[in-house]
């Protein structure tokens, strides 16, 4: 720059440049930019407590495990409120309210009236800049103890931003709270009444959302401008909780949906099914990939036995057997892997490893993501179950626990623990980035760790 230039204007120049580097990646959806729960800043802090690198804490009300977005200089997430409601409990591991006989009986909505937030804080200091009511009255469904009518997280991009409350409706509103449209959603029955979870998605004009549940489940893409459907296709699934994923390959653009029947791919423009793999009976965690491998996750209904987990590579096309002596298996499958026990939480890819967290016992399984060969599955000492799915930065994969504890660990074929830091409080939502912050919500607070930017 010149040196005639007002100082005004230069202090300005700079500021502007400052906030741009400061916000310069949108966690503008689940997981991320991708979606794959990568974050490009590498000096997100290691280290920290409830008490030390907090950069600031908010108390949110009410309950929800959205995950925080981000776009800009702003932060949006949303929760449910009601009178003496109830909370969450890491001890409700379970099968919930009525246990296994859930198959056998329907379970009513509480009669509580509840009120759907959705706020905007400043990323910067963590004031809430405005709130807005989304809906009122009683819910629709039932939710498991540990859920909430809060559960999936929004998607934004610079126009607007598109709130998801399950089978409440889908909202649009504007950076500024405007409401923009709303789509009233019909209400179906889940397993055991364990309620919702997938968040929707954008790409392009349109936002996809997946509804998974025990009476008549689809997947439909809505114009993002009016809401109005663009397609609708009905899916042969029960309850699932996994996010639809759009997978980039060298190929193709293709939209993947879990399911616990089979894990399927469709043609994001149209609907038009692609093709599909057989799953294990149910889901909740949403595919990753890694440039031309896309990885999904199933695992036994009832008892978490005879899951797999498949390495796709593009081009597929029809119904792919998981046969190794099929044509149709070796020229479309990568690796499949049988795998037992729950897994709520999202897989990551880092340094060559694919990272499945457990839900129960502080598990963690490392497989290398090119073979499916597993490096290990070891218990992280002090972690208690995974619920929140992890972020890969770099060379380090930070990994969530229920009780709020995030364990920071050396992505590759060997467990290396770098540092355990505890907050205290139960989480199920997916940690977020925020510039050089790290975003995580627990059951009553939105911390941004890491010093000043």
């Amino acid at each position: 720059m010149r040196c005639s230039i007002a100082p005004a204007i230069l202090l300005f120049a700079c500021l502007t440049t400052i906030a741009a580097a400061t916000f310069a990646e949108n966690w503008n959806q689940f997981r991320g930019p991708a979606a794959s729960g990568v974050a490009s800043e590498s000096a997100l802090p290691i280290e920290w407590s409830a008490e030390r690198n907090i950069a600031w804490k908010q108390r949110i009300p009410g309950v929800g495990w959205s995950q925080p977005v981000v776009w800009g200089d702003k932060i949006f997430l949303t929760t449910a409120v009601a009178d003496d409601q109830p909370r969450p409990d890491p001890a409700q591991m379970g099968p919930g309210v009525g246990g296994f006989a859930g198959f056998f009986k329907s379970f009513e909505p509480p009669e509580t009236n509840y009120r759907w937030l959705v706020l905007c804080l400043d990323a910067d200091a963590g004031n809430i800049l405005w709130e807005k009511t989304v809906r009122e009255g009683r819910p629709t469904i039932h939710i498991h103890p540990n859920n909430t009518f809060a559960t999936e997280t929004p998607a934004v991009d610079e126009e607007r931003l598109i709130v998801h409350f399950g089978m409440h409706g889908v909202y649009a509103y504007s950076h500024d709270g405007e409401l923009l449209w709303s789509k009233d959603l019909e209400a179906y029955p889940t397993q055991f009444g364990w309620g919702t979870g997938s968040s929707p998605v954008m790409h392009g004009d349109l936002v996809f959302i997946q509804c998974d549940n025990d009476e008549q489940s689809w997947i439909a893409a809505l114009d993002k401008r009016t809401g109005d459907e663009v397609w609708r296709a009905d899916r042969d699934e029960n309850s699932n909780w996994g996010t639809p994923y759009l997978w980039k390959n060298s190929q193709r653009a293709e939209l993947v949906a879990s399911g616990g029947t089979a894990m399927r791919s469709y043609d994001p423009m149209s609907g038009k099914l692609l093709w599909q793999i057989a799953g294990g009976g149910r889901t909740a965690s949403t595919p990753v990939s890694d440039g031309d491998l896309l990885y999904f996750d199933s695992y036994d209904r009832l008892t978490g036995s005879n899951g797999v987990v498949v390495a796709v590579k593009p081009g597929a096309d029809g119904d792919i057997p998981l046969k190794t002596g099929d044509d149709a298996a070796r020229e479309f499958v990568a690796w499949a892997r049988p795998m037992s026990g729950f897994r709520i939480s999202s897989p990551t890819v880092a340094n060559g490893c694919l990272y499945l967290p457990e839900q129960g016992g502080g598990i963690v399984r490392c497989v290398d993501a090119a073979t499916g060969e597993e490096h290990y599955r070891k218990r992280i000492r002090g972690a208690t179950g995974f619920s929140a799915s992890p972020i890969a930065v770099g060379d380090r994969v930070y990994l969530t626990d229920q009780a709020g504890r995030t364990v920071v660990v050396k992505a590759g074929p060997e467990l290396e623990v770098l540092a355990a830091n505890e907050l205290s409080e139960m989480t199920w939502s997916s940690p977020a980035v925020v510039g050089r912050r790290l975003l995580i919500r627990t059951v009553d607070h939105l911390y941004a760790i890491g010093g000043p930017d």
